[in-house]
């Protein structure tokens, strides 16, 4: 048997992707929750329920981000801690973080509820999209809680140097919603109610199964629930630190919304459904970039708290030299899967279909820059430094991409709208490279 993967190792090329193989995984198949929704709404229930789905579904994204925020915020806190040579303390805070997800997620899915037709509404609800955008919203906001766990500990299996366990409940999860949505969609023909089922229970498999692989110590995993260190400062500082996490989550949201006001200014509905598609697929290659910066976040972080700059140092160049890789290869399989990926959505329609195909190609240009930013940001949480790590998460994923969305369609036309998202990477690119060269010396990275 190979010997286990351990923080505190040097990583080789080969070890770290080795490492953060299962959470790129973990990440693909959470962004599967959508896409399959999609496909059997798109397919079975119509052009118009599929609109309704992605006009809503930014909204209930943006509230189940906070479980994103305290699992990065909180696994660097932790994976540094354990750095420190404190486990009882680790896991103290290991325990309070999860109470405190539990806690946040049930206010949030009465929040969530009472504000979903007002904010319906304002994110350009029609008389005939509303009843399904509160048909499906309903449904999810009520389990808000299982979503926001499911973000909680997908961060925290990693920072237990268990990401292969991690990866077998997001699988079991995704799994779950795929044929669940089969059966209650494509079957039983329950339209936006059995994609909504199947979802919320797919989050049950992958946020509240795990309560009970962590209620006990096991082991090799070195995280385990116990008498939870109640520390309002402490809660502060992973939330602070995740800070970054939970503004490219609420500013990805708002900008979908933004989207998709002006493509159904642009378009009409077919606009919406278009940018629907687009998104999939944008879905998946973020979260191979996502990914792999959660994997190797808290391997930063506990070398962080060792004081190993040689090992940061490693790290940082092998790591963006693998993006760098990454990202050619992503544009390249974009372009060529453009076509037959939009097919699969939006077959039905020719026009929908040529506009799809088009927004894709111009669209996916972005992939080849996105990583590094996203690296970048995930590197500052992992050091610990959320000041940092959100200004990277608000340049790039709302000022510029706000600014874009509303200047590029009045300068150059309708591509324009389609090229926002290039034009914020390749700004935000230039800033997160003078943060990297601004910390170099405080961090002994390069």
């Amino acid at each position: 048997m190979s010997k286990q993967i351990q923080l505190s190792d040097h990583f080789t090329t080969g070890r770290l992707l080795k490492f953060t193989a299962s959470p790129i995984i973990m990440m693909i198949f959470t962004s599967i929750y959508t896409i399959v929704d999609g496909f059997f709404v798109s397919n079975y229930a119509g052009k118009t329920a599929f609109t309704a789905l992605n006009l809503i579904y930014p909204y209930i994204q943006m509230l189940g981000c906070l479980g994103f925020m305290i699992g990065t915020g909180g696994s660097a806190l932790v994976a540094m801690t354990l750095g420190t040579g404190d486990e009882e303390r680790a896991n103290r805070l290991f325990s309070m973080l999860a109470v405190a997800t539990a806690v946040i997620g049930a206010a949030f899915s009465v929040i969530g509820l009472a504000l979903l037709e007002p904010v319906a509404l304002l994110l350009g609800a029609t008389p005939e999209l509303l009843p399904d955008c509160l048909l499906y919203g309903r449904i999810l906001l009520a389990f808000q809680t299982a979503f926001m766990l499911q973000y909680l500990f997908q961060s925290f299996f990693i920072a237990a140097e268990k990401p292969r366990l991690g990866l077998f409940f997001t699988v079991a999860a995704g799994v779950t919603n795929m044929v669940l949505d089969f059966v209650l969609v494509g079957v039983a023909d329950f339209g936006l109610a059995g994609a909504a089922a199947a979802t919320v229970i797919s989050q049950m498999v992958g946020g509240v199964a795990p309560i009970f692989y962590f209620i006990k110590r096991r082991s090799g995993c070195r995280l385990y629930f116990t008498k939870p260190l109640f520390s309002l400062r402490e809660l502060f500082k992973a939330c602070t630190n995740g800070a970054s996490e939970l503004m490219t989550n609420i500013s990805m949201s708002l900008v979908s919304a933004l989207y998709n006001i002006q493509l159904l200014k642009l378009f009409g509905a077919d606009g919406v459904a278009a940018y629907g598609v687009i998104m999939y697929l944008g879905f998946v290659f973020a979260a191979v970039f996502i990914g792999y910066a959660q994997g190797c976040a808290p391997i930063v972080s506990y070398h962080f708290g060792a004081g190993n700059k040689d090992e940061l140092k490693n790290l940082l160049r092998k790591s963006v030299t693998i993006i760098g890789v990454a990202g050619v290869a992503m544009l390249l399989a974009s372009e060529t899967l453009a076509a037959p990926m939009s097919k699969i959505f939006v077959g039905y329609d020719a026009g929908l279909l040529e506009l799809t195909v088009h927004g894709m190609k111009l669209y996916s240009i972005s992939f080849i820059l996105a990583g590094f930013n996203i690296f970048g940001s995930a590197f500052f949480t992992a050091l610990n430094n959320g000041a940092v790590s959100a200004a990277i998460s608000f340049l790039r994923t709302l000022l510029f991409q706000v600014v874009s969305i509303l200047a590029l369609p009045a300068i150059i036309g309708v591509d324009g709208i389609w090229l926002a998202v290039v034009a914020a990477e390749t700004m935000a690119l230039v800033c997160t490279a003078g943060f990297v060269v601004w910390g170099r010396k405080k961090y002994g990275y390069l």
